[in-house]
């Protein structure tokens, strides 16, 4: 059998180490050795003897359940094997973070991580109610993160003489050291009449970067896992 299909590019091959890799623009593929964590429903092909377990939050060093604004939750996958993780076809990125590196993620970004990375679910200060914004995973440690993309991202750096201001529903995520508050581009009275549709923003201060789409939030499939 001849095809374009089974050449290099497509074929699936050994991995000669642990960990994560890009298998291509739309799927990361990890080769596990004891455990990593994925978002929920994100496996899209293993082989090899792994356990795939939704934990719950709780005591004994159980995998924390990470709800954020778009209710996402995760995944502890263990044993020794390799597996395929995707969302949507969205593009997929590989983020290596050292020892110091603290970043900050919209949930629906993240799509797998080493268990070497630490974690936690933060509101994000000065949003208030706002939709994107309002809860994000703060990473730090040292590990790699896997994340995805509506389209191709923009990275935009922030110094302090230039703040950056960004859609809720656009943004990926943010070095975590800049600081955050609600900005308003309209004057009420704009907004009264109809406004552009762009009445908030978030403000991002200080030294750092912002990672955003190239879209806005769309309304997300729900989840048959």
């Amino acid at each position: 059998m001849k095809s374009d299909l089974f050449s290099s590019e497509h074929m699936a091959q050994q991995a000669p180490v642990p960990g994560m890799t890009l298998q291509n623009a739309k799927s990361i593929k990890y080769t596990v050795d004891g455990e990593m964590h994925a978002r929920q429903g994100s496996m899209i092909a293993f082989r090899g003897d792994l356990r795939f377990e939704r934990k719950g939050q709780g005591i004994g060093g159980m995998l924390k359940r990470a709800v954020t604004g778009e209710g996402l939750a995760l995944m502890a996958v263990t044993g020794q094997g390799e597996a395929w993780f995707a969302h949507e076809a969205a593009s997929c990125f590989i983020v290596e973070m050292e020892q110091g590196d603290v970043l900050t993620v919209n949930g629906r970004n993240v799509l797998c991580f080493d268990a070497s990375l630490s974690y936690e679910i933060k509101t994000v200060k000065g949003a208030g109610m706002t939709g994107g914004g309002l809860f994000n995973s703060v990473f730090s440690g040292s590990g790699k993160l896997g994340l995805v993309c509506d389209g191709q991202p923009v990275v935009i750096p922030v110094t302090a003489q230039q703040p950056v201001y960004v859609d809720t529903d656009a943004v990926v995520g943010w070095s975590a050291q800049l600081s955050t508050s609600l900005h308003r581009s309209q004057s009420f009275g704009s907004m009264v009449r109809g406004g552009s549709g762009e009445a908030v923003q978030l403000m991002l201060q200080g030294e750092g970067f912002v990672i955003v789409r190239p879209s806005e939030l769309k309304s997300e499939k729900s989840s048959s896992s």
